[in-house]
């Protein structure tokens, strides 16, 4: 016996497509055309080139080259969630050990987080469906609390007496200690300073740092007058890089690098307690918070706000005039704005 199809009606076709709207599926997932998946050798040079941050791809590189050495030949839709966990157990195992070691548990996270990243693109491209994205499937290990923590006064002054008695440019190192003392700053929003980022007058500096956050953060006179005579001197022009070396050249993370290695040197606990410039950042905000309280220590860090502080974090929001008082405070030097807080 047969049968004849009955014929479908708009208001039922409707239907079918709000339904599938619904669940985020369009025609051309039901009929899966789409172009055939690049390889990783052929798809990571694509992602590579959209990396805006240097930080984020200096992490990430490191992972994407390990992919493009063992999977270069393979379509990025290939490997299975198995196959992406036991690489991430690779790059925990191959992980560079030191002192302040975590079991490798950096670097796994960041080779997952290196292939959500070209997994995300691929989804935006068109490339894979996303419930056919295998990293998202395979966890990051759990993080463990840092070692990191506050210095007490007496380093942070035997730290400032090494870096300015030592090195090839003891003038320069003073310089970059200060700098991250007083303003809690990341590396890269030192590097990234410019000319045009002092304003002299109020005494701020304009800091961009990760995450595309940017802010006025506060210096005292002493420091603003030394980043002046530091561009002037070392021919820092508007538009680049005011940190130089004596030669004019734009200094680079490697500094900081041979610094830490060259304080380590001469002060063994640094080099066993891997000390590097990040402590300087926790040395002062832990003092902010304990002197002047939490809502100005987040302001002082510049940390950009989300969903999980609540909503009170908006409304005991602090102002940068009392970011100013607790600089002044922390340097004995009066501030043009802390006399407004």
């Amino acid at each position: 016996m047969t049968t004849s199809a009955q014929a479908v009606s708009e208001a039922e076709i409707d239907a079918a497509r709000t339904l599938l709207a619904r669940m985020g599926i369009t025609p051309a997932d039901l009929l899966d055309i789409r172009p055939a998946a690049p390889t990783f050798a052929e798809y990571i040079p694509v992602v590579r080139d959209r990396v805006t941050s240097q930080g984020t791809l200096k992490t990430y590189n490191t992972h994407w080259k390990t992919l493009e050495r063992e999977w270069g030949p393979r379509p990025i839709n290939d490997p299975t969630v198995g196959e992406i966990t036991d690489m991430r157990d690779a790059a925990r195992r191959n992980a560079k050990r030191d002192r302040n070691t975590r079991d490798g548990r950096g670097a796994a996270e960041a080779m997952i987080s290196a292939l959500r990243f070209l997994y995300r693109h691929a989804e935006n491209d068109g490339l894979i469906r996303t419930g056919d994205n295998p990293a998202k499937r395979v966890p990051k290990p759990r993080r463990v609390p840092s070692t990191r923590r506050g210095l007490p006064l007496s380093q942070v002054a035997e730290i400032a007496q090494v870096s300015a008695t030592t090195g090839n440019d003891p003038d320069l190192d003073t310089l970059l200690l200060r700098l991250h003392s007083e303003t809690a700053c990341r590396r890269g929003g030192a590097l990234a300073l410019r000319p045009e980022d002092l304003d002299v007058q109020q005494c701020l500096i304009f800091l961009r740092e990760k995450g595309k956050v940017s802010r006025w953060q506060p210096v005292s006179p002493t420091l603003m007058a030394n980043l002046l005579h530091h561009a002037e001197t070392r021919g820092a022009q508007p538009g680049e890089q005011l940190l130089r070396y004596r030669s004019g050249k734009p200094i680079t993370r490697r500094r900081y690098d041979g610094l830490w290695t060259r304080i380590g040197y001469e002060l063994p606990w640094v080099e066993k307690q891997q000390i590097s410039t990040h402590w300087l950042r926790h040395t002062t905000l832990t003092w902010v918070e304990r002197t002047f309280g939490y809502a100005i220590a987040r302001a002082y860090a510049g940390h950009a706000e989300s969903k999980s502080d609540g909503s009170t974090a908006t409304y005991v929001r602090a102002q940068i005039e009392e970011v100013a008082l607790a600089l002044a405070t922390l340097t004995g030097e009066p501030h043009p704005l802390a006399a407004a807080a």
